[in-house]
């Protein structure tokens, strides 16, 4: 594949809390997601740079969208996250290259603007030690 632009995701979907994968991209108007590794720094007194180990892997992503509260849609998958302790699989593709993970949404967040526009933002971390990788 070429270089692309990020227009066109094909699928960016999240479980609701019966575990239904809800394709919720029509209320996603941007996002951010992550995959980095910790590192353990075990440079000894005899070296003259760091010298590190790469331990744990982990997944995060913040969902950033406009309130719908149709059946099936983004209200309906987060408005139980203030009183369920499930993990939800969220899956992103893009150009056929997708990422999955078991992720615990932490917050449910909404924004009313002064101008009147209602927004929420929804971050999720790794749940089950799985670690992400591209399919």
């Amino acid at each position: 594949m070429a270089k692309e632009s990020g227009i066109g995701w094909t699928t960016l979907s999240v479980d609701d809390s019966t575990g239904t994968p809800r394709a919720i991209k029509n209320d996603i108007t941007n996002f951010e997601m992550a995959t980095p590794r910790a590192v353990q720094d075990v440079t000894g007194v005899d070296k003259s740079a760091m010298e590190r180990l790469l331990l744990l892997a982990d997944m995060s992503v913040t969902l950033n969208g406009v309130f719908n509260d149709a059946t099936g849609m983004s209200h309906d998958v987060f408005k139980t996250v203030p009183s369920t302790n499930v993990a939800r699989t969220t899956t992103l593709t893009h150009s056929g290259q997708t990422l999955a993970g078991e992720l615990l949404f932490t917050d449910y967040a909404w924004t009313r603007a002064a101008d009147g526009s209602l927004t929420f933002q929804a971050p999720g971390v790794l749940a089950d030690g799985t670690v992400p990788t591209w399919a």
